[in-house]
């Protein structure tokens, strides 16, 4: 599967510090110290529906990882996959009458045009559901060699004690897990199971459902398995970071820890995971089955300045939880266009404390407000709103449009 065009980063006559994460296994902040390329695994969509400013505040987070590991002098191997075959994306096909494929072919380009439109940097590798479908069968059947694999009726269940270390990666109670996995698609009160949490890994096929050959009868495969297995074949074990939204954390992410801890026994999934706030809308998570949703492609087919919704992201910390409002978007436009009056100046307050600044806040847990906040006093410097304009850097202007796209992803000068 393709991915979207790679931008035109420029390159920073600094190397920003090694970059601090907040861990969620261990509670507490990692200094990534990758050995070769940073390797990162982002979860991707299911794409049954168009880009909501949730899926957008996640993605643009890792791009800010992304791109301070890159300013710290690494390279970097991301990879994302797209669930292109499960349960939504089969319910949200039959019911609009249109076919699976061409439903989540339609939302993956939006979801390409998007990212490009936000200045996300593509993963290298970006791949389907279905196109793993051979790695997915491989490790399934390295779980079953391993003791890990029951069938109940036509489907192949992980049974998640086969890891000693489940649970590890949430922190979360046994209580915990059984209260919140049938809201996020567990099914705990299946007879036949072995453990209430224990998870699909190959669902057996149903009439009317896509399905494909395998050792065990026709089928798909289940969600967690999915990523475990594209995340294994191109980053190997214990890459370095494991990324995604809060609601991630358990199932989803516990699982797939779980099914490659088993397969490669004393080696960890991943080294450090981070995960990103909820965006709320109208009181409540942003989210498509409660339909509050504000759509990226919405904004962009209104005339919003990509630039000015990608700010607004970034003027919250990618771990916090908060609420989309529409005078946010507002505000954010006018600061992109103050923003653009400074820089059309050429010269300006001096931006050398400011790539120092910003470099330090992005490699501190990823810490946009606090980038952002320096931009905006170089701006207020600049332009004068304090009485005292300062222009006494000459090549300010240069710097600063530098430093904007290669921290923060911020091509002011585009429209």
């Amino acid at each position: 599967m393709r991915a979207w065009p790679f931008p035109d980063i420029p390159t920073l006559p600094v190397a920003g510090p090694p970059v601090v994460l907040h861990d969620t296994a261990s509670r507490g902040r990692v200094t990534t110290a990758p050995d070769g390329p940073a390797r990162m695994y982002v979860c991707g969509i299911t794409p049954y529906d168009a880009t909501h400013l949730g899926h957008a505040a996640t993605y643009v987070a890792f791009d800010l990882l992304n791109r301070a590991w890159r300013n710290a002098g690494h390279d970097v191997v991301y990879v994302q996959n797209v669930t292109d075959v499960d349960d939504p994306l089969l319910e949200r096909a039959t019911k609009v009458k249109v076919d699976w494929v061409e439903l989540a072919e339609r939302e993956t380009e939006l979801f390409r045009q998007d990212m490009a439109a936000l200045r996300v940097v593509p993963p290298d590798h970006y791949i389907g559901a279905v196109e793993s479908i051979p790695l997915v069968i491989e490790l399934i059947e390295r779980l079953d060699a391993a003791g890990a694999i029951y069938r109940v009726e036509d489907d192949l269940y992980f049974s998640v004690t086969a890891d000693p270390a489940f649970g590890a990666e949430s922190g979360w109670t046994r209580e915990q897990m059984l209260e919140i996995y049938p809201e996020r698609g567990g099914d705990p009160d299946r007879p036949g199971k072995k453990d209430p949490l224990d998870c699909v890994v190959w669902r057996g096929r149903r009439e009317g459902e896509p399905s494909w050959e395998s050792p065990w009868g026709p089928g798909r495969p289940g969600w967690h398995v999915e990523c475990t297995a594209i995340a294994q074949e191109h980053l190997g074990g214990a890459f370095d970071v494991q990324g995604g939204g809060s609601d991630l954390v358990f199932p989803h992410h516990e699982m797939c820890a779980g099914h490659a801890q088993v397969a490669v026994p004393g080696t960890p999934f991943a080294q450090v995971y981070s995960h990103g706030g909820m965006v709320g809308y109208d009181g409540e998570k942003m989210s498509k089955s409660r339909g509050n949703l504000v759509f990226v492609s919405a904004l962009r087919n209104s005339d919003i300045d990509p630039m000015a919704i990608r700010l607004a992201l970034l003027r919250h910390h990618y771990r916090s939880d908060w609420e989309w409002t529409d005078d946010q978007l507002w505000t954010a436009v006018d600061d992109v266009d103050r923003w653009r009056r400074a820089l059309s100046l050429g010269s300006g307050a001096p931006a050398a404390p400011v790539v120092e600044e910003v470099l330090a806040a992005l490699a501190d847990d990823l810490d946009a407000p606090r980038a952002v906040a320096a931009v905006d006093r170089w701006v207020a410097s600049t332009l004068g709103t304090d009485g005292l304009a300062d222009t006494s850097d000459p090549d300010a202007a240069g710097e600063m449009l530098r430093l904007l796209d290669a921290a923060l992803g911020l091509a002011i000068w585009m429209r």
